[in-house]
């Protein structure tokens, strides 16, 4: 049986890395008696798998991990004993049971992300955020406007130009942020930050004296139904919960 944990990361956790997040999940299967599988060998670890982990220095409420499982464990009960066991910081919303099929695997289906970005006071601080301009909505339209937005990407090996216009879904300012709907996963990966300085390049700023924070609000995989209007739906909406019903969890 597999098993989508979702799970929130604020506050000062937002300073942790992957690898760190990743090591400290390990210690709270065991801390909550989670029943996840391991791999053989000689050397087994925990079958677990993160979807498009987050940068440092970004919170989020939509982060999601992938485990197997030995024997069922009502949802419910998971998420209360992890929840007992968690660091101030993350915060588990769901533990649901997703297909066993690899093609279902969070690492595989992602499609999409969004994200609130707030325009900050200072660098020194993310909780003291200003109000975004009132003439950035037009600014925003005239961005998006563009037939192309080109920009340098780099990658693990090089650097190039790449048209990232594609890869915004969706770009919209309200009176407190800018919303953001971009391209993730595999085949195509956008971050926030990215876009963010081109548009302030685009609009006469530097990006390097305008500090921004950026919230991850979901991941999404693609909507196969095609009778639906929406083209996406989130990761947790694709898992169903557990639930036994006859043990006494106390």
């Amino acid at each position: 049986m597999k098993a989508r944990i979702k799970f929130r990361k604020y506050g000062i956790m937002k300073f942790i890395g992957h690898l760190d997040v990743m090591r400290f999940f390990q210690k709270v299967m065991r801390r909550a008696d989670i029943p996840i599988a391991f791999t053989g060998g000689y050397s087994p670890h925990m079958i677990m798998s993160f979807a498009q982990p987050l940068g440092v220095g970004i919170t989020s409420d939509g982060e999601y991990l992938d485990i197997e499982l030995k024997e069922p464990i009502d949802s419910k009960e998971a998420v209360r004993r992890m929840n007992q066991v968690m660091v101030e910081g993350i915060e588990i919303v769901s533990f649901r049971q997703i297909p066993d099929d690899k093609k279902y695997s969070g690492m595989t289906i992602v499609d999409a992300a969004d994200y609130k970005v707030t325009l900050l006071e200072s660098f020194k601080s993310s909780d003291v955020m200003l109000p975004v301009p009132r003439d950035w909505s037009e600014k925003v339209d005239s961005f998006m406007a563009q037939p192309q937005i080109v920009v340098w990407k780099k990658t693990k090996r090089s650097e190039k130009e790449v048209d990232i216009k594609p890869m915004i879904y969706k770009m919209q300012v309200s009176e407190d942020n800018i919303y953001l709907l971009l391209a993730t996963g595999s085949e195509q990966n956008l971050k926030p930050n990215l876009v963010m300085e081109a548009f302030l390049s685009y609009i006469g700023e530097n990006p390097e004296e305008v500090p921004l924070h950026f919230h991850r609000l979901e991941v999404y995989a693609e909507n196969s139904d095609t009778s639906s209007e929406e083209a996406f739906v989130s990761l947790e909406s694709l898992g169903t919960d557990i639930i036994l019903g006859v043990e006494s969890y106390e």
